[in-house]
């Protein structure tokens, strides 16, 4: 037989030998999954406890592996920087690299040793999980790859900033920060991980991850271009602005959140004034509406408007009572925090555009609301909280008792004020900070040294003020005590001697009303020769007149709008601190709110004029 014939024979018979084995008894193992090193990257982990939705992960994914679910029984709350989202992953795409652990900010997501992708208890019959703390079979098992200091791709925290000492600054009101330089800002910038929660949290919803981005590529004037997306007011809310935005950022659950003021400050001030108007200036429409719109109030809300229609080409002239603009930006906010020129130059981007101020002009006295309204297409009521709020106890309608705003109104115009030896606030927001501070400083000058006594209803964990406001005053002596009500203010003849105050037991009642509750038997007298309410503001409405008064709709005393801050009278619109309270920035988006509404009404009305 030939060798090929052989091998023939051989391949035809060679499947029967197989039957031999159908008598043997099976000799195969079952043989469980071996123990995964304590580093092991397996299936992932989610503590849900701990994850805010950011969608970190997700950006991080080089494969594309990672999409954001919406669970709607979790909560969202945009203010605090929490999403109802959680990362679903694909394990056909993933490829267990543990960025998503890596740069997660909360530390929520880690790989457990688990790789078996079945078990006994659960079946999983896809690659597309949305893990738990549980794992991906709902069966716990140990953490593999996990966060720590190895393996941790954020920097937690900021770079220190220049800022005078407590002994320098408190000898006058030069501008106490100096802001990051340039290799600092880049730093700062670089530890964004661009996850949106803070334009969730700005009121403005302002492009922060945009303008930080453009600060880390060094790139300063195409931040100030994503800057002036939502705020004309880019100087002023880089120094003075509530900062929301930090509150919700993602990074500060482990360490220090981005400081996206001081980054919005840096990037403004690294592009020179006239530089930005020419920036600002490209975004004007070219054409002219026809359109007249009168704003009453050249502060923050109605400058915002004004920013706005100006650039959709209608025109735009604001009243203003006061000698110069800003509203209680300027009026208001102490120089060791806003320097004037920092509001001037935001103020002359808005009149750059064409929108003209009229300055020391009373509207109800120089010109009536009646004849803005027979003159002008559109008319906005943009006024500010000008009057202070009394607390009505024994004693506050004599002399030497005065409201904070006006104490701050009188220094910001340079006029002179009472200068006590000691002085007691009552309130403790920032106002009261900023009168208190206000004050430490004109003492400083006259005495070299600092009396000056903060009360306040809340205790100290609960203060209204800015934790920073609060730590500046003390480090410049200001005693604050915290938990005390004010009951009496104390005279000797026409002399304020002091204030009597008691310890505050509670300040809501079981319903949550304003309802304070003393313990008299903790009382204390605090000596002074001048006490400043500073426990809130209110607006002056006297311009409107009787008749229009009359007309409009009120809620709570206040006027009655609708979401694009329209009046029951179809020409006439409200916003800022009269409308929504005072915040800088709350104007600000307030502000843009109501020109949309005044542009949708004008653009219904006719043609634009071309130039």
């Amino acid at each position: 037989m030939s060798r090929i014939e052989h091998s023939a024979r051989g391949r035809v018979l060679a499947p029967l030998k197989n039957l031999q084995f159908f008598a043997r008894p099976a000799i195969t193992e079952s043989l469980d999954p071996r123990p995964a090193s304590e580093n092991y990257r397996g299936f992932h982990l989610n503590d849900w406890s701990l994850c805010i939705g950011c969608s970190t992960c997700q950006k991080v994914c080089d494969n594309a592996a990672i999409t954001m679910v919406a669970v709607p029984e979790l909560p969202q709350d945009p203010a605090r920087g929490i999403r109802n989202l959680r990362p679903a992953i694909d394990y056909g795409r993933c490829c267990w690299c543990a960025l998503c652990v890596d740069l997660c900010p909360t530390g929520s997501i880690s790989l457990s040793r688990e790789y078996v992708h079945t078990c006994v208890d659960a079946q999983l019959d896809s690659y597309f999980v949305l893990p738990d703390a549980q794992g991906v079979h709902g069966v716990p098992f140990p953490k593999g790859w996990a966060k720590s200091e190895a393996a941790d791709l954020l920097a937690l925290h900021r770079p220190t900033m220049r800022q005078l000492p407590p002994e320098v600054r408190i000898r006058d009101f030069s501008e106490i920060v100096a802001g990051y330089d340039r290799e600092q800002a880049v730093l700062e910038a670089s530890r964004c991980v661009q996850c949106g929660l803070c334009q969730d949290a700005c009121p403005t919803h302002m492009h922060a991850p945009e303008y930080i981005r453009a600060i880390w590529q060094q790139d300063f004037e195409e931040a100030v271009r994503q800057i002036y997306r939502t705020n004309p007011f880019a100087h002023t809310c880089g120094r003075v602005c509530t900062h929301r935005c930090e509150t919700a950022c993602s990074v500060g659950h482990r360490g220090e959140p981005i400081a996206i003021r001081w980054l919005k400050r840096f990037a403004m001030d690294a592009v020179p004034p006239e530089r930005v108007r020419e920036i600002v200036k490209a975004t004007k429409v070219a054409y002219l509406t026809g359109k007249r719109v009168a704003i009453v109030g050249a502060g923050p809300a109605g400058l915002t408007a004004a920013f706005d229609l100006a650039r959709q080409g209608h025109e735009v002239t604001v009243y203003e009572a006061q000698p110069e603009a800003g509203g209680m930006t300027r009026y208001g906010i102490p120089y060791y925090r806003l320097p004037a020129e920092a509001l001037d130059w935001d103020i002359q981007v808005i009149t750059d555009l064409g929108v003209r101020i009229r300055y020391n002009t009373r509207v109800g006295v120089d010109i009536t609301l009646a004849e803005l309204h027979e003159t002008q297409d559109a008319v906005l009521l943009a006024l500010g909280l000008w009057m202070g709020r009394s607390t009505r106890i024994p004693g506050s309608d004599g002399p030497g008792v005065y409201r904070a705003v006006q104490l701050l109104r009188e220094v910001a115009a340079g006029r002179e004020i009472p200068v006590p030896e000691r002085a007691v606030i009552i309130g403790g927001g920032n106002v009261a900070m900023d009168i208190a501070r206000t004050l430490a400083r004109l003492q400083k000058q006259r005495f070299d040294r600092v009396a000056i006594t903060v009360t306040a209803l809340e205790d100290r964990a609960h203060f209204l003020a800015d934790p920073e406001e609060v730590r500046e005053a003390l480090e410049e002596g200001i005693e604050i005590l915290d938990a005390r009500g004010p009951q009496e203010i104390l005279f000797e003849g026409d002399q304020v001697k002091g204030l009597r105050t008691w310890r505050v037991q509670a300040i809501f009642d079981e319903r949550g009303r304003f309802s304070p509750t003393y313990d008299a038997s903790d009382e204390r007298i605090h000596p002074a020769e001048m006490v400043v309410e500073a426990i809130g503001q209110m607006g002056n409405l006297d311009l409107l007149g009787e008749a229009l008064t009359e007309a409009l709709d009120w809620q709570r005393g206040r006027l009655k709008v609708d979401d694009g801050g329209r009046t029951n009278l179809d020409w006439l619109w409200a916003a800022g601190d009269l409308v929504r309270g005072p915040d800088v920035v709350s104007a600000v988006a307030d502000g843009h709110r109501v020109a949309a509404s005044i542009h949708q009404y004008l653009s219904s009305k006719g043609d634009r004029v071309d130039d």
